[in-house]
């Protein structure tokens, strides 16, 4: 009986994996020594080297001494080929899209941005970053040919688990913005694409670089236009049964509040989003229309603003407090731009989730600003891919890559 495709596929991708890997541990090798190493009878590392070469994922090269197969020349030796894009991370912002793209080391050899208006519509949004794309790659001399994956970060609610879209009486199909998305990118990219919630790729990311040696759990939560999260545990992201896992934002802190997007009233989204505090502010006398102005109110310690900060930050801790009983995570950490401008708002959120915790100091998380730029979301996506191989699915055991420094940029008004 034959086996179905999707064993074969799994087989030949494992197999390549492991290729890859040694190739990564120990750099240019023949085919004989590669065989050594990953078990692989010779018939069958033939046809996956030569899979490989045609991507382009490797090279060939007798840079480093010859080895002669007896008598005769010398045996052709193997290595990761460093311009060929392997896996590639985007993050669709409000107003721009990111991009980075690794090597088959797990090197970032390439990022960049290119920005849209806010108001743009994702036809124009996806030609932008297919722009961006293509430029990246002709300033850095990377070509994607070899491409073996493109995760996705897609802002706002997402499951990548969502109904497929239902035909219409007067347009045909109606397509989903991130359906649409995913085929977009399917239509260009032969490859392997995933597309998840930005804000979840966001905290695979914290957990692997923003923290030294890295955590396997991990609670993350950004406050922005709304308020996003998401769940690290035990070194993979929890995106739950329906994809939906990490909306903070809609967990309720006062049944009697204020009515949420959402259709329940109380949402922390409510009492601790940017909008959310603008609107408190002024309510309560105080004009804040952008985080100018907050930063300025701060500045000359209004104490009308820092009250409306540290009830978003008492809101923010209870949630996560909570959370942190209930998960035990090694880490919790708050992003956005507003904590690093108005700092009580994560001083609160630190009292109040040390009140929620159980009295046991060995079991208390580490709680911090988060670390990364903001290509946190397309390194996010990065990873995401790496897990989904089969011998990279415990990144502590895996060597990752360094954040890019040096991002290819493009500002398009």
């Amino acid at each position: 009986m034959s086996k179905p495709a999707g064993v074969h596929t799994l087989i030949r991708q494992t197999h390549e994996d492991r290729v890859l890997q040694v190739l990564r541990e120990h750099g240019a090798l023949t085919r004989g020594q590669i065989a050594e190493h990953v078990g692989l009878s010779r018939t069958t590392l033939s046809e996956i080297t030569n899979v490989l070469l045609e991507r382009g994922a490797i090279t060939t090269t007798n840079t480093d001494g010859d080895i002669r197969a007896g008598r005769g020349r010398p045996a052709e030796r193997l290595v990761l080929d460093p311009g060929a894009g392997q896996f590639m991370g985007v993050d669709f912002g409000h107003s721009r899209v990111r991009i980075a793209v690794s090597d088959a080391a797990h090197h970032i050899i390439a990022s960049g941005v290119e920005f849209y208006d806010p108001d743009s519509g994702w036809a124009e949004r996806v030609d932008s970053c297919f722009r961006l794309i293509e430029q990246v790659g002709a300033d850095s001399g990377i070509h994607y040919g070899a491409l073996q994956g493109i995760g996705i970060g897609f802002p706002g609610p997402f499951s990548p688990r969502m109904p497929k879209p239902v035909p219409t009486s007067d347009s045909g199909t109606a397509v989903p913005a991130g359906q649409f998305v995913y085929d977009s990118f399917a239509e260009r990219f032969d490859t392997s694409i995933i597309i998840d919630n930005n804000t979840r790729f966001a905290a695979l990311a914290e957990a692997i670089w923003g923290s030294d040696a890295g955590v396997q759990s991990l609670v993350y939560a950004r406050l922005s236009d709304g308020i996003g999260g998401g769940l690290v545990v035990g070194g993979h992201l929890v995106t739950g049964t329906s994809g939906f896992a990490g909306e903070l934002g809609h967990i309720s802190v006062s049944p009697n509040g204020v009515l949420c997007r959402c259709g329940k009233r109380g949402c922390v989204e409510t009492v601790a989003s940017v909008p959310a505090i603008f609107a408190s502010c002024t309510a309560r006398g105080v004009a804040i229309n952008s985080l100018e102005d907050l930063r300025a109110a701060v500045a000359k310690g209004d104490p009308v603003v820092v009250g409306v900060l540290r009830d978003a930050g008492d809101a923010l801790g209870r949630v996560l407090g909570s959370l942190a009983v209930a998960l035990n995570p090694a880490e919790i950490v708050i992003a956005g731009d507003i904590v690093h401008i108005a700092g009580v708002i994560f001083e609160q959120a630190v009292a109040t989730i040390g009140y929620e915790l159980l009295p046991v100091p060995e079991a208390a998380p580490h709680i911090r600003v988060a670390h990364l730029g903001d290509d946190v979301g397309a390194l996010g996506a990065i990873a995401a891919l790496f897990h989904r191989s089969p011998l990279l699915a415990s990144y502590p055991e895996t060597t990752q890559p360094e954040p890019h420094r040096g991002p290819t940029q493009r500002n398009i008004s």
